[in-house]
């Protein structure tokens, strides 16, 4: 996702690393996080960086933390508080995301898969010795097996598909009311993005797709995924919804849409984007 806020010069873009500088800047972005929910200024957006007394609370209350890079020169920490300080509130992660400008959204959502592979990695999963980080790298490594843990990443692909004049969109039941979107589904071991696409189309609605069309990618912190999105066309089969897992799937006229998902999601560009190219009548 892409995007600043007005005091966010282009030319000062988020600059990733997972070491903190000898010298740490005067004022920084803390993306802390109490549990799962974001912690904002109570009544106030999340404008710019803190310094002073609210840094030396958030850092030095905190029960990990995580240098992340720096955003228009600030340095940017992701950092887990067992409470909020004053001043702050928490607000769940999807929710405080929505709120925030695309850049600061996304530097959440990085915040707070980092802090999820830290709480989930602190025993190795080989022997089960107590980890330790790395220094020099986002690691954590056993010290008996030197087994070494990195920040997970769960491929899942999204295929929106479509034939002249309509899109089949699904709703799955965890889904707000009246929300559609496109399908979606995990990368399996041993699978390519491609044979993921045409698997998950035909178990979920039972049709057949070619012509693939990459469309972008999204990091999705919930809790650790890439989404991949894709167009599809359709080539055959009559929609036929998988059971505990699509509650409806149908086509519906390019000027007679539902619900569909917001552009804070890749879903929301997605389909958004394919309906704009295909009532202007360049996609085929």
């Amino acid at each position: 996702m892409i995007g600043g806020p007005p005091d966010l010069p282009p030319a000062m873009p988020f600059v990733p690393a997972s070491q903190p500088p000898a010298q740490p800047s005067p004022e920084a972005w803390c993306f802390a996080f109490v549990q799962r929910d974001l912690l904002l200024p109570a009544g106030e957006p999340l404008a710019g960086p803190v310094g002073g007394l609210a840094l030396a609370a958030l850092l030095g209350g905190a029960s990990g933390r995580h240098y992340l890079g720096t955003l228009a020169g600030a340095d940017c920490w992701a950092v887990a508080l067992p409470e909020p300080p004053p001043g702050w509130e928490p607000r769940p992660l999807r929710a405080a995301m929505m709120a925030l400008e695309p850049r600061l959204s996304a530097l959440a959502g990085r915040a707070a898969q980092v802090l999820e592979w830290d709480r989930a990695h602190r025993f190795c999963g080989v022997c089960g010795t107590p980890t330790e980080l790395q220094p020099g790298e986002r690691a954590r490594i056993c010290p008996a097996c030197r087994h070494a843990s990195y920040p997970r990443l769960s491929p899942s692909m999204m295929a929106l598909v479509w034939r002249p004049g309509e899109l089949l969109l699904a709703r799955s039941p965890h889904f707000a009311r009246g929300m559609y979107s496109a399908l979606a589904g995990f990368v399996e071991a041993g699978e390519s993005l491609e044979e993921c696409v045409h698997r998950e189309v035909a178990e979920e609605v039972s049709v057949t797709v070619d012509n693939l069309r990459y469309h972008g990618s999204q990091s999705w912190p919930f809790p650790h995924s890439l989404m991949v999105a894709f167009t599809a066309r359709w080539t055959g089969g009559t929609i036929v919804p998988q059971a505990g897992e699509i509650e409806d799937a149908q086509w519906f006229p390019l000027d007679a849409l539902p619900g569909i998902p917001p552009r804070f999601s890749i879903a929301g560009h997605l389909i958004r984007d394919t309906l704009a190219a295909m009532q202007a009548g360049g996609f085929d």
